[in-house]
């Protein structure tokens, strides 16, 4: 699939704090290193271009945040989401959503939980469970009515290796009042509190009356929260904690992304499913002064570093439809997920689903002049260099590799690399003398995109 987006830039909704916002911009972005470059080991890791981690220059380049594109309305849609969760269980697509019911408040008595499936992400049932009883009947796909637990109930699929199989599942919910109370679930349907105390308690400002997600880190092998708070009691922003057994959680600690004046209604941060040790965040900011409106937008992470915040402007705009213009109109599902071999989606309010192209978040891209990319140093593991590219019938790309020094490396210089067209999510590089770079693993190396009307999304070394 092929997707064509133009970069889209919003100036600062608070333009009294234009010159504090850049500062802040700075403070965001991981920038140019002016000592001596650290080497990065990203070993056969997949490396997206969602931040500067692997940049040492752009020369008539930058990188560009690209547009997701709204879906065609599904004919089998599922029930109305908000505070969504969309969990990809192998071949099998689960759904959480809150349906509030009439509820008065945050928390009411009468909001459930309900459960939908699908076997491709876009043809949705609504299973009749038989497990609550909701208006004299238990036909219905209802699988938790439980105050307050319902308001925010946000499940995941727990990816540690030595996860107990009735425990498979796990959720965190609560409010300010409960604090996050812990679930788990052998199926992800029918679940169960493994103690009645919460297991994360926050009292310094107002907490956790939004979505609350929890998973397992790979990376950082342990449990990672991130729940919502007021900071400084004033905007609506995002704390951090830790566990090694989801009972015992570290001190949150509170992460600040908001720029000046900036509302973070929700983060929605989770490993991005090519590359988990990339955390993608897809928070609902919020505009009190603008009627309450809302949009998406798109931050990362790399464990436990402060989110990235290289891109400022809106991610997805409420769009054509005035109804989109109000409170809580767009909230995303947690996870992005896979719907196809070249393809992800994001779900969001009411129940719309948006589509990249696989790894498509952002890009280094280069128009119609020639420009290029030089890494930072780094080093790799594995036999060959794959990239995710797309050119027009145009353009082009070429790659080199130059030792730690920035000198081109025999055999593998611009002149011998193969001249790259197309459109295409995995494509090997290669130079005249073949594709194999073993003979590089492991040394310092830098990598060089000469590129013309080019977006590189990607890349991996790889066997």
């Amino acid at each position: 699939m092929m997707i064509k987006s133009e970069s889209q830039w919003t100036p600062s909704v608070y333009p009294l704090v234009v010159v504090l916002a850049l500062f802040a911009t700075a403070a965001h972005s991981q920038e140019r290193d002016t000592k001596d470059p650290v080497v990065r080991d990203i070993g056969a890791r997949r490396e997206l271009f969602v931040d500067r981690f692997l940049i040492d220059r752009l020369d008539n380049a930058s990188l560009k945040l690209h547009e997701p594109r709204l879906a065609p309305a599904m004919t089998e849609p599922a029930d109305n989401m908000e505070y969504g969760t969309v969990i990809k269980d192998g071949d099998f697509f689960r759904l959480y959503t809150r349906d509030g019911r009439g509820a008065k408040f945050d928390g009411d008595a009468a909001e459930v939980t309900r459960y939908c499936e699908s076997r491709d992400g876009i043809h949705w049932t609504r299973p009749k469970l038989g497990l609550v009883e909701i208006d004299g009947s238990k036909d219905n796909n209802v699988i938790l009515h439980e105050a307050p637990f319902c308001h925010n109930f946000s499940p995941f699929l727990d990816q540690r290796p030595e996860v107990m199989p009735e425990q498979r599942f796990k959720a965190l919910a609560g409010t300010v009042k409960s604090g996050l109370v812990a679930f788990v679930s052998a199926d992800g349907i029918h679940w169960k509190k493994p103690r009645p105390e919460p297991v994360i308690t926050y009292t310094k400002e107002y907490a956790f009356d939004s979505q609350n997600v929890a998973f397992w880190s790979e990376t950082e092998d342990c449990y990672v929260c991130y729940f919502r708070h007021f900071l400084d009691k004033q905007l609506r922003s995002v704390c951090r904690t830790t566990s090694a057994d989801f009972v015992t959680w570290s001190e949150p600690v509170p992460l600040k992304p908001n720029f000046p004046g900036e509302h973070i209604y929700t983060t929605l941060t989770h490993p991005y499913f090519r590359a988990p040790h990339i955390y993608i965040a897809t928070p609902t900011r919020f505009h009190p002064e603008r009627g309450e409106s809302t949009d998406i937008l798109f931050m990362t992470t790399r464990g436990a570093s402060p989110f990235d915040r290289t891109f400022r402007e809106a991610f997805i705009r409420p769009g054509l439809d005035p109804e989109r213009w109000g409170n809580r109109s767009n909230y995303a599902a947690l996870n992005i997920v896979p719907t196809g071999p070249a393809e992800m989606s994001i779900y969001t309010t009411p129940f719309r689903r948006f589509t990249l192209r696989t790894d498509g978040f952002a890009s280094v891209h280069v128009g119609a002049d020639v420009g290029e990319l030089v890494t930072q140093p780094l080093r790799f593991a594995g036999k060959e260099l794959v990239i995710n590219y797309s050119t027009s019938a145009g353009g082009s790309v070429r790659a080199e590799i130059q030792d730690e020094s920035g000198q081109p490396i025999p055999h593998f210089t611009l002149t011998d690399s193969r001249n790259l067209v197309g459109d295409t999510i995995e494509q090997q590089v290669g130079w005249k003398n073949g594709s194999d770079v073993s003979s590089l693993t492991g040394k310092p190396v830098r990598l060089r995109f000469v590129m013309q009307e080019a977006d590189l999304f990607a890349i991996q070394f790889r066997e």
